[in-house]
């Protein structure tokens, strides 16, 4: 089943089990895709990798506000985006252990031969695409600066 009509069957689910926190974000997923189709001129709606990106947007979203929302003071708009996050987080694949990450960046360097920071980018962009979207960007980038 595509992950789009995986999230159709979820909303009719969280309504029949009058579940509003979960309902409020896959309605929310859902707009999200209709825009996302939209944009993309796409009338038969988005594929799944398409439909992930979207995801990932919308949890780094979520991420960011609640950093905000915990600088600002507003610890109860922090937890609702909280639980939304982890909502949506269900529907990504699972991510690479951190000890992968490494060893793969490491096998990648010694490739590359990258020995210096100014070819940071190049490393780090490998490492990502190596990875296929199992890993975090800012893991990635973090893993990469204590290499050097």
């Amino acid at each position: 089943m595509s992950l789009t009509k995986d999230i159709d069957t979820k909303i009719v689910e969280a309504m029949r089990a009058r579940d509003a926190l979960l309902l409020s974000a896959l309605r929310n997923l859902k707009a999200a895709f209709m825009t996302e189709a939209i944009a993309l001129k796409k009338v038969d709606g988005l594929t799944d990798v398409q439909a992930l990106a979207v995801i990932k947007r919308l949890v780094k979203q979520r991420k960011d506000s609640i950093e905000q929302f915990t600088n600002g003071g507003r610890k109860d708009l922090a937890k609702a985006e909280e639980a939304e996050m982890k909502i949506l987080e269900t529907f990504l694949p699972a991510q690479m252990p951190e000890k992968e990450v490494r060893k793969i960046a490491e096998a990648i360097q010694k490739k590359l031969g990258v020995t210096d920071k100014a070819k940071i980018g190049i490393l780090i962009g490998a490492v990502l695409k190596e990875c296929k979207g199992q890993a975090d960007g800012v893991m990635v980038k973090k893993i990469v600066d204590e290499l050097f």
